[in-house]
């Protein structure tokens, strides 16, 4: 089972420097952004010290991982990388950490579209559909399904692609218009916010982490590009870039909002302002265009359990991924919790996907001295992510419940 998080791979080892870096960019920044003033939000200003502890880990993650293809030139993919060092065992938890976590991210995807139409469109309901009655966030969340069935049927998404790369502009012109908000339409930076919320601080870290997941698409990045020394210069200016962006949305808009912030910052903007709308529709369109794309790695590995006379059938491949996405819609509606979900993913998938797979495969492959310098450092960081994973997992689990409980009760 092979999965992975890029979705359309350039010509090998024809990629330049800079059309490698917007790569890099449109992979790292993502959904994510919305949810950053969030995760400030339930930390408190402490907690930043514990993101730029994350950049740091995930940045020298992601050199490991370039270490790895080096070290190996036959390594070409990410799960490569894990057969590589333990073998297939090794190959098949990359795969199911990667399939998991697409799978769950394109749950954000639906919830997060639901959430920003209904906040757009708040009379839209579902009467009596099937017997049962649907409120604004769950008849979205359908009625974006729908829209998008057409797309996930399509084996050539090339046009999609196209498309789709568009994240680094679509987190600039979010990040401007949420500026543009809080200086000329009356909203201010007069909140102070907490120094430090200790409860939240596990919020907070898990999504910080899934902000700084791309480390599943750079063994991609590096096998297509032309001058493979220059990674390492990629990664830096990468994340360095992201990480000015991401933090950046996170201080506005905990000091616009405080502690009032929803899971997505577009959930706090005054709906009736322009720069509001043109932020909402631009978060919109973004996982419109990406749903498709990231949709075929998990429906291509869903197919492959299948004997070849059904992969090969279309009529069966339709109506696996129509089934596919009906499953995300269930879980979409029956949890509808866009940043505890994103929590999760970020705690149990992105923090193992990329820090401890990486480090640990290094570790593997190199045969470092562990008690040396690098070698102790790289520890500290698989004892990090571990403990991310633990207690991560454990709160985003348990406000997933307590937020259905609530939602049940109300």
């Amino acid at each position: 089972m092979e999965v992975e998080a890029n979705i359309k791979k350039s010509n090998e080892g024809k990629t330049s420097f800079m059309k490698t870096l917007f790569n890099g960019l449109n992979s790292i920044l993502g959904v994510g952004i919305l949810s950053m003033p969030y995760a400030l939000s339930s930390g408190g200003w402490l907690s930043l010290i514990l993101l730029l502890i994350i950049i740091i880990a995930s940045t020298y993650a992601g050199i490991l991982t370039k270490r790895c293809m080096d070290l190996n030139p036959k390594i070409k993919t990410y799960g490569q990388i894990g057969e590589f060092s333990y073998g297939k065992f090794g190959k098949t938890i990359v795969s199911i950490i990667l399939y998991v976590d697409l799978y769950l991210v394109l749950i954000g995807y639906l919830i997060l579209e639901g959430d920003n139409l209904h906040n757009l469109f708040p009379g839209v309901k579902l009467h009596n559909f099937l017997g049962i009655n649907f409120d604004g966030n769950e008849t979205f969340v359908m009625i974006i399904a729908i829209v998008l069935l057409p797309t996930i049927w399509l084996d050539d998404l090339s046009i999609l692609a196209y498309f789709s790369a568009t994240g680094v502009v679509t987190c600039v012109a979010i990040l401007v218009t949420v500026i543009w908000v809080g200086v000329f339409d009356g909203v201010g930076f007069r909140n102070g916010g907490e120094l430090v919320n200790w409860k939240g601080v596990p919020t907070a870290v898990s999504l910080f982490m899934f902000c700084y997941s791309a480390n599943p698409v750079f063994p991609t990045l590096y096998t297509s590009m032309h001058k493979k020394k220059h990674f390492s210069k990629v990664l830096l200016i990468g994340f360095s870039f992201a990480t000015i962006m991401n933090a950046s949305m996170a201080i506005l808009g905990y000091l616009m909002f405080g502690s009032n912030l929803q899971s997505q910052i577009t959930l706090n903007l005054p709906t009736q302002n322009l720069a509001s709308k043109i932020a909402i529709y631009v978060a919109w369109m973004s996982p419109l265009s990406k749903f498709a794309l990231i949709m075929k790695p998990v429906a291509q590995t869903t197919e492959s359990w299948f004997p070849p006379k059904y992969r090969d059938n279309r009529a069966f491949k339709m109506v696996l991924r129509t089934a596919l996405v009906a499953t995300q819609v269930i879980i979409a509606i029956t949890i509808p919790f866009f940043g505890s979900l994103m929590s999760l993913v970020g705690a149990l998938l992105s923090a193992t996907a990329s820090i401890t797979v990486p480090c640990l495969c290094y570790l593997k492959i190199s045969k470092i001295n562990r008690k040396s310098s690098e070698g102790v450092f790289i520890m500290v960081f698989i004892l990090l992510s571990l403990v991310v994973v633990v207690i991560g997992t454990y709160t985003s689990l348990r406000r997933i419940v307590e937020d259905k409980v609530h939602s049940i009760k109300t």
